[in-house]
């Protein structure tokens, strides 16, 4: 399978209100490994960011002053994009910003060329309920190294949003893994072998006198503390 690991940064939060993409970062994946097949572009926006966009992402009007427009770059972006799964946390704010790209130069949505697209925040939030499942939080809480982080980038974020799709979806404790080792399938998926349990001859093992006093003795207080209303007759129940 082939993913791609996706994130934007923008001048602002509304893509419908004329805030614009300004850098695209795309983490190659196939078969749960990474191929350093990465795409990463600035994009000139004509316009300014919002103050608090620029204090996150700090790609300043001059920076980006001569970079080239989306229009320019979205012949290679949807070649790289074509067929694969799209990982992305928080899907509907990247894949609404794309989408606005894609329809003022009268193209239709992602979706048209991708094979799929799959929202991590989702999932982070089916196996985190009720905790913070922000991109920080997630690699603080699977153990993920983000310290140089220090503003945000849609190619670093992409990089760590893959480390953390790979512990979300199996727990491994790195990249490196070889999936491609004894066991695992065509796809890249382990594969277990199935164990015909009928084959064992399992010993079973008796309680001994000195096991069977205690287990009695607890047996008694029991009843004891609950004034005669033990369920467990120990007796009774056996002979049952």
């Amino acid at each position: 399978m082939r993913q791609i690991f996706f994130d934007t940064e923008t001048t602002g939060l509304l893509a419908e209100g004329g805030d614009r993409v300004i850098e695209i970062g795309c983490v190659e994946m196939i078969n749960r490994q990474l191929t350093g097949n990465n795409l990463h572009i600035y994009i000139n926006p004509q316009r300014a960011s919002h103050e608090d966009a620029l204090r996150v992402h700090g790609l300043t009007e001059a920076f980006l002053s001569d970079k080239p427009l989306f229009a320019q770059i979205a012949p290679e972006l949807l070649t790289f994009l074509a067929d694969a799964e799209l990982v992305i946390h928080n899907a509907p704010f990247d894949i609404g910003f794309i989408n606005a790209e894609l329809k003022r130069l009268k193209l239709g949505p992602i979706t048209d060329v991708v094979g799929n697209v799959r929202d991590t925040l989702l999932m982070a939030r089916e196996m985190f309920p009720g905790k913070a499942n922000s991109l920080d939080a997630l690699c603080r809480r699977l153990e993920v190294d983000n310290s140089n982080r220090k503003l945000h980038g849609a190619l670093l974020d992409a990089e760590l949003l893959a480390e953390v799709y790979i512990r979300l979806t199996r727990g491994q404790d790195s990249l490196v893994m070889d999936d491609a080792g004894e066991g695992s399938g065509e796809d890249g998926e382990y594969r277990v072998a199935a164990v015909d349990l009928s084959s064992f001859s399992l010993p079973v093992l008796s309680a001994s006198d000195e096991e069977l006093q205690a287990h009695e003795k607890v047996l008694l207080e029991l009843d004891k503390a609950s004034g005669g209303k033990r369920v467990w007759k120990s007796a009774e129940v056996i002979s049952a």
